[in-house]
């Protein structure tokens, strides 16, 4: 029999699996930014869809993503059921990743249909594409708070993916208008550069799935059952307000960034800088979480998400008064980013947080059904926010429109208050949501984890991996 390998120390394993586990952000967030910011604007603006197509297409989206975030909780469920020599969450990264991307590339293909068919094939290729990014997407940010239990550990995970997931994200904000419109501008474009971030994602999760080595942080938890299910998502009161919360936050965002191009091209009359526009941006949400440790080392998290939300309040109200120079745009468009960084990696680690409230509270530890709250809050978010923007671009008239002349001012009025205004109240509610219901501060999760400790429910043993344990 084979040795086992010495345990590497707690430091380097931490090391290690920061790094691995983030590198895997980099291509999941250039795909699913592809596909939640930019495949109605494929249909709209390259397939050149009638009005009916794009409504029965916002519609379809809307049912298929909510169906989706559903399917999140049940596939919590099964990867937290899942035992396999390579752990919980491995096997589900592996299959999901490679399924996905051939839906991704499927949806941004010429299927040459008509509408009636085509509205049909849509809807089955979206639905599956939901289905088979979740298998992804659930058990991969499981996998975070399963890699320690340090509340600063668990932020500078949280603060190192998004970074990864910022660069992918803006990354194809940035390139996607220049590299289609150098490879042609037509189908053929858009599905060479979907193959191509498509790639990107399935070599970021090979990292993510050789280089992350799983600690054993807690006993085995019994298998949770369908009846189950519904007591762990519903008797966590925490998770519930954080969803609500971030539901409200990320429709709200997901609006107006999806208004990008669309606001560039009518409203601006310039859509080239859209380009320049979403390279600030990208720059902006990098400074956010590249200097969230700096403030979270002097600064308690209801503080910092206190001056994130007023920081965004600022840029909103600047951008909706500010004249169609891009100096003040940029400016609020640095207000808005820098601040909407610091509350995405504050809800990255309320959720985590979450995952022990909810084992202190209900007696099991079931990390991906707790963690499948945020993908179920992303696509949610996403659903609402696509919806909008599909609804406001047929009414306005915007979608028929030959040329931006031909946007009434009511068009384009009513564009800007459903890409400024609208998500404003959205986002200040959350914030108001989280005030007055979350209370997982630091102190209290320090004795939450104590009294797990004395229960024998945590069994940190940082050395070792869990792989190492199914052996």
């Amino acid at each position: 029999m084979a040795a086992r390998p010495a345990p590497r120390s707690p430091e380097a394993l931490f090391a290690r699996n920061r790094w691995a586990f983030s590198v895997g952000t980099l291509g999941r967030d250039m795909v699913y930014a592809l596909v939640s910011l930019y495949l109605i604007v494929f249909i709209t603006e390259v397939l050149n869809a009638s009005d009916t197509f794009v409504w029965w297409a916002g519609w379809l989206i809307l049912g298929a993503r909510l169906f989706d975030a559903v399917m999140d909780i049940v596939m919590g469920s099964i990867v937290d059921n899942t035992r396999s020599r390579w752990g919980h969450y491995k096997p589900w990264i592996a299959a999901g990743a490679v399924a996905s991307a051939a839906c991704t590339l499927l949806l941004f293909t010429d299927l040459g249909l008509p509408d009636a068919g085509y509205i049909t094939a849509f809807a089955l290729l979206y639905l599956l594409w939901g289905l088979t990014w979740t298998m992804n997407d659930i058990p991969y940010w499981a996998l975070l708070p399963a890699l320690t239990l340090d509340q600063k550990q668990r932020e500078k995970i949280g603060a190192l993916a998004k970074i990864f997931a910022t660069i992918g994200l803006f990354s194809v904000v940035v390139a996607i208008l220049p590299v289609t419109q150098a490879l042609g501008s037509g189908t053929r474009a858009w599905f060479l550069f979907t193959a191509a971030v498509v790639a990107i994602m399935v070599v970021g999760q090979l990292v993510t799935l050789v280089g992350v080595r799983e600690p054993r942080l807690s006993v085995e938890q019994p298998k949770v059952t369908l009846r189950g299910l519904w007591r762990v998502v519903v008797g966590n009161d925490q998770l519930l307000w954080t969803a609500i919360a971030m539901v409200l936050f990320m429709t709200g965002y997901v609006t107006t960034t999806s208004f990008g191009i669309y606001f560039f091209k009518y409203a601006y009359r310039d859509e080239g800088m859209y380009t320049s526009f979403g390279a600030v941006l990208g720059v902006a949400q990098l400074t956010g979480f590249l200097i969230f440790p700096l403030f979270r080392r002097r600064f308690s998290r209801r503080t910092l998400y206190t001056g994130a939300t007023a920081t965004i309040v600022a840029g909103y109200v600047l951008f909706f008064f500010a004249p169609m120079n891009m100096i003040w745009i940029g400016i609020a468009g640095l207000l808005l980013f820098v601040g909407q960084s610091f509350v995405v990696v504050l809800m990255l680690v309320f959720l985590t947080d979450c995952i022990e409230y909810g084992h202190w509270k209900l007696g099991n530890r079931n990390a991906a059904v707790t963690f499948a709250l945020q993908p179920f809050i992303n696509k949610v978010g996403a659903a609402l926010g696509t919806q909008i923007v599909s609804v406001v671009v047929v009414v306005s008239g915007i979608n028929s429109a030959a040329t931006p002349d031909d946007v009434t001012p009511e068009g384009l009025l009513m564009m800007k208050l459903a890409m400024l205004v609208l998500p404003l109240i959205l986002i200040v509610a959350g914030y108001l949501i989280y005030r007055a219901k979350y209370r997982i501060d630091e102190a209290f999760y320090t004795r939450i984890v104590d009294e797990l400790a004395q229960r024998g429910q945590l069994t940190a043993d940082p050395g070792v991996s869990a792989t190492d344990h199914e052996k």
